[in-house]
């Protein structure tokens, strides 16, 4: 009796999992496909494959079908490709270098309120997005501040900054703290011991860290469109506007596109992350 109820129960549980996966993943792979369906008109009905709309978001396609009359302008896509390019990198730069410059302060000093200081670098992680937005459109507002990039990038650095502070601190967490002893006790300055001993150890952290907050600030929506202006439209913003017009059959290719980016640096950032320092390599092969 009980060897049948445990395989009833592995096999419950392997079916509850195949369904959430489906559930989870099959929009996405419905996506990928039909962004690859020749129908100009209703996307759900296949007729064909055809690389169009991804030769269109460059300008490049001249055979697209007579009925497809609401593809977006190239010149908008790019614009806003280029913005949220230029917001995401100043925003990865900025957010980078204070979370990671927190992260080594509350891991080396002791002062009153730490803990109290590390729990409000926890709150903008887990804050609603609509909520924060709401604060920092209501914020920009009544200090008189115009919004357009500067307002975007100030918005991300908000809650960006908490990411790269919570990964480059389970690195510091990690980190042999003798190899700093040893190069103070060795007459080495704490500029020379962070140089030499602790930026090396800590900088997959800080890479992984960078790449994270560079995918949520590129992928960002909700924030961004409480915060952006006229002349500042992201690309998130920008796809945004192109559904409410109707799924159009290039926002399946743009977000396979993104999608794929997204993949591609979250892998990266994820092996850096867990990648060891280049010391404990050393010690494990000696």
């Amino acid at each position: 009796m009980k060897p049948l109820l445990e395989r009833l129960g592995r096999r419950l549980l392997g079916g509850y999992s195949l369904a959430l996966f489906v559930f989870l993943y099959l929009p996405i792979v419905l996506i990928v496909v039909y962004s690859f369906n020749a129908n100009p008109i209703n996307m759900m009905i296949w007729s064909g494959a055809t690389l169009d709309w991804y030769r269109s978001l460059f300008g490049l396609s001249n055979s697209l079908s007579e009925n497809a009359l609401y593809v977006e302008s190239t010149d908008q896509l790019l614009a806003s490709l280029r913005t949220s390019l230029v917001v995401a990198l100043c925003t990865t730069a900025i957010s980078t270098l204070i979370g990671t410059l927190t992260a080594l302060a509350l891991a080396r000093y002791r002062f009153r309120l730490r803990g109290f200081y590390r729990l409000l670098l926890f709150m903008p992680m887990l804050m609603p997005d609509i909520v924060l937005g709401i604060a920092l459109l209501i914020f920009f507002v009544g200090v008189g501040m115009p919004l357009g990039t500067l307002s975007i990038v100030i918005g991300h650095c908000t809650f960006l900054i908490s990411y790269v502070f919570l990964i480059v601190s389970a690195r510091l967490a990690g980190m042999d703290t003798r190899l700093e002893e040893a190069s103070a006790d060795l007459g080495a300055s704490a500029w020379v011991t962070f140089r030499r001993i602790t930026l090396p150890q800590i900088l997959p952290g800080v890479v992984g860290g960078a790449l994270l907050a560079f995918i949520i600030s590129m992928d960002d929506l909700v924030i961004t469109y409480f915060i952006a202006g006229v002349d500042s439209t992201t690309l998130p913003v920008f796809i945004y506007g192109m559904i409410r017009r109707g799924i159009k059959p290039e926002i399946n290719a743009i977000a396979t596109l993104l999608l794929l980016a997204s993949l591609l640096i979250a892998a990266l950032g994820l092996y850096l992350r867990n990648r060891k320092p280049a010391s404990t390599q050393d010690d494990s092969h000696g």
